[in-house]
C-alpha cells in the first residue's frame, strides 16, 4: 500500500460548524493517533469526499447550510463504503431516526464519553 494510501486509510474527516468543537474533536483524535481532516463547511467535506477516500467521517447533524442528514444522504451516493458517526448537541427524534435509517454506525449527544467515542472511530476504520 502507498504511503498515501496508509494514510487515508486511518483518516477521520471532522464535519462541524462550530470551531471549538471542531477543534477539540481534532485535538481527541489527533492525540489518539489518528490522522484527521476537519471541515467547517459541509460542501467542503463532500467535495473531498468526491474526490479522495473517505474511511470515517464524523458529522454534526445541525449546521448551517448543508445539514449532516443531507452529507448522510449524499455519502451514500458518493461515498457508501464510508462509514459515518453522527453527533448532535440537539435532541431531535425525527432527525435521530433518519439518520439511523441512513445507517450510520454511531450516534452521540454533545457532550459524549471521549472514551466511548474514540471506541466507535476505532471500530468504524477496522
Amino acid at each position: 500500500m502507498s504511503e498515501l494510501a496508509d494514510a487515508q486509510a486511518n483518516e477521520v474527516c471532522i464535519v462541524d460548524d462550530d470551531p471549538s468543537v471542531l477543534k477539540s474533536m481534532h485535538y481527541l483524535l489527533a492525540s489518539e493517533g489518528f490522522k484527521v481532516r476537519p471541515f467547517n463547511k459541509a460542501e467542503d467535506f463532500l467535495e473531498h469526499a468526491s474526490k479522495n477516500h473517505v474511511p470515517v467521517v464524523v458529522t454534526d447533524i445541525w449546521m448551517d447550510g448543508v445539514t449532516g442528514l443531507e452529507v448522510l444522504a449524499r455519502l451514500c451516493a458518493i461515498s457508501p463504503e464510508t462509514r459515518v458517526i453522527v453527533i448532535t448537541a440537539r435532541e431531535d427524534l425525527a432527525a435521530r431516526a433518519t439518520a439511523m435509517a441512513i445507517g450510520p454506525v454511531a450516534f452521540f449527544m454533545k457532550p459524549f464519553d471521549d472514551e466511548k467515542f474514540i471506541t466507535a472511530v476505532r471500530d468504524a476504520l477496522h
